[in-house]
C-alpha cells in the first residue's frame, strides 16, 4: 500500500492506494465503491414517443431541464443538470437531432438508466 495525500477544494486528505502487480486478481476481497462508472442500463423507450432515449448517468435529483419538446438541439448541448453526491452534473446530448419528448421535470429523483429526454 502507498499513501497519498490529496487536497480537494482546500480540504486534505490522506488516502491508500494498492498496487497490483501483474497476474493478480484485482476483484476487491470486501465490497468496494470504485470511481469508474458503471454501464447504465438500457432504458425502455419513451411511451409512444420514437427516437432515441437520453439515459441518466447516475441516480440524483434534476434541479434544471435546459431543453423543451420540439427544440432543435446539437451533439454536446447541454440538456439537464442533475444533482447527484452533491456535485451539479451538466447532461449533454449525445447526437443532434429535436426533443421529441422531456421525460423529467425539475426536482424530480431519477435512477440510473432513466430516460431524461428522447431525440428524434
Amino acid at each position: 500500500m502507498k499513501k497519498y495525500r490529496v487536497t480537494v477544494n482546500g480540504t486534505s486528505y490522506e488516502v491508500e492506494v494498492e498496487e497490483l502487480g501483474e497476474g493478480v486478481s484485482s476483484a476487491p476481497s470486501a465490497p468496494a465503491q470504485t470511481s469508474t462508472p458503471a454501464a447504465a442500463p438500457t432504458p425502455a423507450p419513451a411511451a409512444g414517443g420514437a427516437g432515441d432515449p437520453v439515459p441518466a448517468p447516475m441516480p440524483g435529483k434534476i434541479i434544471e431541464v435546459k431543453v423543451s419538446q420540439g427544440q432543435q438541439i446539437n451533439e454536446g448541448d447541454v440538456i439537464a443538470v442533475l444533482e447527484a453526491m452533491k456535485m451539479e452534473n451538466e447532461v449533454v446530448a449525445p447526437k443532434s437531432g429535436t426533443v421529441a419528448s422531456v421525460n423529467v421535470n425539475k426536482g424530480q429523483s431519477i435512477e440510473s438508466g432513466d430516460a431524461i429526454i428522447t431525440i428524434s
